[in-house]
């Protein structure tokens, strides 16, 4: 499980402080998958990178699985079981989707676990296995490749920032299926998504609006949803929705 209590983060612009997180507090149950959503610039993927150790809070602590890990280096918290998906993928000139799996799972990875993890994403071994991760490489090929070394590395918590970022709309109904079958399967462990599009939110077994760096609204989708659906941004819906 993960906590947040009070968690705050700023940075310096023009000599000003800029809030970006303002004491957000939240949990992420086991075995749930749980979608952030909000305006542009309300602080999600800043809250994603803050998680995953890419950004050091300022204020606050961050408990996974009863563990205290608010001071702990992006490596530590991935041996602890955190994996991470960037909205853009890094490509890597020189390094093969099979060794970059590889590196991901661990010792002991096999060629039939590489082809399986990109047969979820709907990726032929066939054709990818021995491919460099670099620009001949499409936005929707990235995306799904980088899915593919979260779900090798087996995580206890799966964080995916904006995953629909960048993709044709053939590879968004691929990765919709990728996270339902990911949500059916869950042992234990746990899906945080930061997206704002409706076929993601519509799976999520709770959802939590942020605005302004705040948590404006959260619950389960049943509830949280309704109030989303149809209005002109998440802004309103944080004024519809019953908190």
């Amino acid at each position: 499980m993960l906590e947040l209590k009070d968690l705050s983060f700023g940075v310096n612009e023009q000599g000003q402080k800029k809030e970006i997180i303002r004491d957000v507090s939240l949990t992420v149950p086991e075995g749930r998958l749980v979608v952030i959503t909000g305006p542009n610039g309300g602080g999600k993927s800043t809250l994603a990178r803050l998680i995953a150790g890419i950004e050091k809070t300022e204020k606050g602590s961050i408990i996974f699985d009863g563990e205290d890990i608010t001071d702990l280096s992006i490596t530590d918290r991935a041996k602890k079981g955190i994996g991470f998906a960037f909205q853009q993928p890094v490509r890597f000139k020189g390094i093969r989707v099979s060794d970059l799996l590889r590196l991901s799972a661990g010792e002991g990875y096999s060629a039939a676990g590489a082809c399986d993890h990109l047969s979820l994403v709907g990726l032929c071994a066939r054709d990818y296995l021995e491919r460099e991760v670099n620009s001949s490489l499409s936005g929707g090929e990235l995306k799904r490749i980088e899915i593919a070394t979260v779900l090798a590395r087996n995580p206890r918590l799966s964080v995916f920032d904006e995953p629909e970022a960048g993709i044709d709309l053939w590879s968004f109904k691929s990765l919709i299926e990728v996270f339902e079958k990911m949500r059916r399967e869950i042992k234990g462990g746990s899906i945080l998504i930061i997206s704002h599009q409706e076929r993601i939110l519509d799976i999520a077994d709770e959802i939590i609006v942020l605005k302004d760096g705040r948590v404006c609204a959260q619950g389960l989708r049943e509830e949280v949803l309704p109030g989303l659906i149809g209005t002109p941004s998440a802004l309103s819906a944080c004024r519809k929705v019953d908190m």
